[in-house]
């Protein structure tokens, strides 16, 4: 089970498509519970992996340098925009398993959407892991905008050799409607997605598998079976988010939405059953998509029409993966490359797995 542990609500940052911190009252700044409660619930599980969240978590390092001393888990995650790294002892940084940066891609686009120096801050909290000899995994976090070039911003990251892979999130899940998403779908994201497929498998073909994870997490959902649930990022299925305030959801965007709700840290959680319904479970790419995000899937900020001109965008992505599938298969007969090269993630590690 991954434990997703708000360490507070507060974020640092303001970028344009989130707004910044939580209010207050739906996500306190603080941790209010008790932690021997938190305690007492993850360390139940054998399986557990805690992921450090917010806000940015390094707002509050105090309580995560509590909770990796303190708490035994099988993996250690943290979500953050990079920006405090420093406030982490090295020591602690080397305990995780995967770090996620929050990063968009060029140093324009990242730097428009969230401030002025992000980009280089970034970077410099990606060169820091490196030089402080951190074995974990590295992930860009990317959120994709209109501003976004696909083939352009992923293959950038590639190129900086600080990342092991790089995922990313349409933001289309409470931002308001796009003026023109299917324009920009149509005519810059699934040409982009063609030639960073082309460009994959072409390195594949080399022995080198790219960590484009949305890439390698569907051909690996499509070559070993059973990589990942619906939906694909395990909301209220395998994964729960512990609020600051004691509360569990499903999902740690619906801070505030009564069907999210699972429980509290005092009284424990049940799961969701069957989480994701129709028109989803009928289609034909329900087992690589999982009905994509759990929040967008409930709440549907562009209704029917928006969520369907966004499946369109994740039809592409699946169908262009499936297409590589006898490649690569090709490539692992052969030993070009080994399928523990491709088979992604190894564990629940908050990717979302579908844009």
């Amino acid at each position: 089970m991954l434990y997703i542990v708000f360490t507070t609500g507060q974020c640092n940052l303001k970028c344009d498509y989130c707004g910044g911190s939580f209010p207050r009252e739906k996500v306190p700044w603080e941790i209010e519970y008790d932690l021997a409660n938190l305690k007492r619930l993850i360390e139940k599980d054998d399986e557990a992996v805690v992921a450090f969240y917010g806000g940015e978590p390094l707002l509050n390092y105090k309580k995560v340098i509590w909770i990796l001393d303190n708490i035994k888990a099988k993996h250690f995650v943290i979500q953050t925009n990079g920006l405090l790294y420093h406030m982490l002892p090295d020591e602690y940084w080397r305990r995780f398993d995967t770090v996620l940066l929050s990063i968009d891609g060029r140093r324009e686009i990242t730097n428009k959407h969230r401030g002025a120096g992000v980009y280089e801050k970034v970077l410099e909290a990606a060169k820091h892991l490196r030089k402080i000899g951190f074995q974990g995994d590295v992930i860009a976090r990317m959120t994709v905008t209109q501003d976004t070039d696909i083939y352009e911003d992923v293959s950038h990251l590639l190129s900086l050799n600080l990342f092991n892979h790089i995922h990313w999130q349409l933001d289309v899940v409470w931002s308001d409607r796009w003026r023109n998403f299917t324009e920009w779908r149509d005519n810059s994201y699934k040409p982009g997605l063609r030639r960073l497929m082309s460009l994959w498998i072409t390195r594949i073909k080399k022995g080198k598998v790219l960590g484009i994870a949305p890439f390698k997490a569907i051909a690996s959902q499509a070559i070993f079976g059973n990589v990942y649930n619906a939906p694909p990022c395990g909301s209220g299925v395998n994964s729960v988010s512990i609020l600051t305030n004691g509360k569990i959801t499903a999902c740690p965007i619906a801070v505030s939405e009564n069907w999210a709700l699972l429980g509290d840290i005092k009284t424990g959680f049940k799961l969701m059953q069957r989480p994701i319904l129709e028109p989803c479970i009928s289609c034909p790419y329900f087992n690589y998509c999982g009905g994509r995000c759990l929040y967008a899937y409930r709440e549907r900020y562009w209704g029917d029409s928006g969520f369907r001109e966004v499946c369109e965008a994740t039809k592409t992505l699946i169908k262009l993966v499936l297409a590589s599938v006898p490649a690569i298969i090709e490539s692992i007969d052969s030993g070009v490359i080994s399928p523990e090269d491709l088979l992604y993630p190894p564990f629940n590690n908050t990717v979302e797995i579908i844009p």
